[in-house]
């Protein structure tokens, strides 16, 4: 089984593609990708991320190729984008420590084919995310055919709601065993 949460769902939808030891992928807050389209793009058809341009920080990093860096969601914006709903001290700790860039070629680079194709599928929907729209993750869900499970939750589900998140995966690996 695969989890991806946020752009690792993009990871997921791809690394899982032909391997017939995966079984099932849970999408967490996640993208997941039809063949060609961009994450960039996924999120121009459906506006409301806080994750613009504006909001990143960009940082270079060895070996990138020019023009690529790691990018952060900027520390004052990160509690009201990520962590929204979540108690401000902690948002604010997570804004300073536990961020995973990604890198900005990731936001431009097509999806190869999806597993979701043959691979069973679950995805939690934060309905409170203001990183990836709801309504986005809902379409993306959907055309996977993935089993979906709403959470009042920001993008930070698994932190919010551990409980629901966790039971999300123990339905897919039930279900798959």
């Amino acid at each position: 089984m695969l989890i991806g949460h946020s752009y690792g769902g993009a990871v997921i939808t791809n690394a899982a593609s032909g391997d017939s030891q995966v079984k099932a992928r849970v999408y967490v807050d996640a993208f997941a990708p039809a063949l060609g389209q961009t994450l960039e793009q996924l999120l121009a058809e459906y506006p409301g991320s806080c994750a613009v341009p504006s909001n990143l920080t960009v940082v270079p990093f060895r070996g990138a190729p020019a023009g690529v860096g790691d990018a952060y969601i900027t520390q004052s914006v990160f509690p009201s984008c990520m962590a929204n709903g979540l108690p401000a001290r902690q948002a604010q700790a997570l804004a300073a420590a536990d961020q995973a860039p990604i890198a900005t070629s990731a936001l431009t680079d097509p999806s190869g084919v999806p597993a979701w194709q043959t691979i069973p599928s679950w995805a939690v929907v934060g309905t409170a995310d203001h990183a990836i729209p709801p309504a986005l993750q809902l379409a993306m869900a959907e055309k996977a055919h993935a089993h979906i499970t709403e959470v009042n939750a920001p993008h930070l589900s698994m932190i919010s709601d551990p409980g629901a998140v966790t039971s999300v995966i123990l339905q897919a690996v039930h279900a798959t065993t």
